[in-house]
């Protein structure tokens, strides 16, 4: 087992629970309060939902991969956590004009240089 891979999954799994447990009533419950249309509502949780998913199934991933080599899994997870670091970092800065408020790239980018210096370094 490799046990670098599963603490990058044990950190998925924390960054899946700081999601839902406070990231929905910070950011879902506003949202679903709002004065929006019940359509833009219903979009903003199947995509709340979606990451909520990809998250998890990460982690899952992950933990897989502490035990069973595949550098494809590894790639394909390690990607879309630097894609989503990327757009933290963008919005951050486009419409913020910080990065603090949307710390999450942090985290994003961390699991999966742990990740890769886990199966490479």
């Amino acid at each position: 087992m490799s046990v670098a891979l599963m603490i990058a999954a044990l950190l998925m799994l924390l960054t899946s629970a700081i999601h839902v447990f406070a990231g929905g009533p910070e950011i879902m419950t506003p949202i679903r309060q709002s004065n929006l249309s019940k359509p833009v509502k219903a979009v903003a949780d199947v995509v709340w939902h979606g990451v909520t998913v990809m998250l998890v199934l990460m982690a899952a991933g992950l933990a897989w991969l502490a035990y069973v080599p595949n550098p494809a899994l590894l790639w394909m997870i390690c990607a879309v956590q630097v894609g989503f670091a990327g757009l933290f970092i963008a919005y951050g800065i486009g419409q913020l004009g910080n990065l603090k408020q949307m710390p999450q790239w942090i985290i994003f980018l961390g699991i999966p240089a742990l990740s890769l210096w886990a199966v490479y370094g």
